[in-house]
């Protein structure tokens, strides 16, 4: 059991049956009342995050989160078929809700990191940049580079994305997953 002092960035709890995890965390002690503590936790299972405040009276169980490695495999009608990297026979299926906004950063043969609760899993975490080849650009026009400007191309996984005007198709670009923004190119077609 975790006491209120021990709810510090990072600490996974369960709270009304479901994981959460502690992203701030504020010690207040005012005159004449007792010690508190708020935070901001962030519910591992639909991704909402709120504001809580935790007295010294109360007490949470520690959540038991498995972190696993899993690969993409391909995408069929909203649901995305995953394999164990080490036995490519044992496939599942997760859905597009639980996926979220990841879904759409996947690639075959991707590695990403699966959160299992209750030997179920939750959620999945990208790696922060992942290459993609480009398959679609728009040429970039002379006359177009003096203000830097930027263009829309189709990535390898149908995902558009804004880059610079000097990217062509067939390049091979970086593309950070939290902002969803080009961050540099690798490989110049």
């Amino acid at each position: 059991m975790l006491s209120y002092t021990d709810l510090t960035p990072g600490t996974q709890f369960i709270l009304d049956g479901e994981p959460y995890e502690v992203l701030d965390y504020q010690f207040i002690r005012m005159q004449q009342r007792k010690p508190s503590v708020q935070t901001k936790i962030k519910n591992l299972i639909s991704g909402k995050i709120v504001a809580k405040t935790f007295q010294p009276s109360d007490v949470v169980k520690e959540a038991d989160i498995e972190r696993e490695t899993i690969k993409f495999i391909y995408a069929h009608r909203g649901e995305y078929i995953f394999q164990k990297p080490d036995n490519p026979k044992e496939r599942f299926s997760l859905l597009e809700s639980l996926l979220g906004n990841s879904a759409k950063y996947l690639k075959p043969d991707l590695e990403v990191t699966a959160y299992k609760f209750n030997e179920k899993i939750i959620n999945i975490e990208l790696p922060v940049k992942i290459d993609y080849k480009v398959k679609d650009a728009p040429p970039g026009f002379k006359g177009d580079t003096a203000t830097g400007g930027n263009k829309l191309v189709t990535l390898e996984n149908d995902l558009q994305i804004n880059v610079p005007l000097f990217i062509e198709t067939g390049d091979v670009v970086r593309i950070n997953t939290e902002s969803g923004e080009y961050t540099e190119r690798i490989n110049k077609a």
